[in-house]
């Protein structure tokens, strides 16, 4: 996960580090602590660094750079797995 330091939206990381750093780019799903009724929406255990909801369908490329992001910790693997499978069928 990491944290946009301008405005503090958090967003998962979903694309491999090794394209991130070559691209310049990484797919991201912001959160939101909006809480709806969304098949595509992906609730953020109790306990994490951040909490809200992960909006799968909300998937988009950032300059991580650019924006200065900055790395807020690592998601349970769990969490990362059902993220991507809602991810397929948006994309496929």
């Amino acid at each position: 996960m990491f944290d946009e330091q301008m405005g503090n939206c958090p967003a998962l990381v979903v694309s491999p580090i090794d394209f991130n750093r070559k691209i310049g780019f990484a797919f991201v799903c912001p959160v939101s602590n909006t809480q709806r009724q969304n098949p595509f929406y992906v609730k953020i255990p109790d306990g994490e660094a951040v909490t809200g909801v992960i909006m799968v369908d909300q998937l988009r490329a950032l300059d991580f750079r650019a924006r200065k992001a900055s790395f807020i910790g690592k998601c349970p693997e769990q969490l990362l797995q059902d993220v991507l499978r809602r991810i397929k069928p948006i994309l496929f």
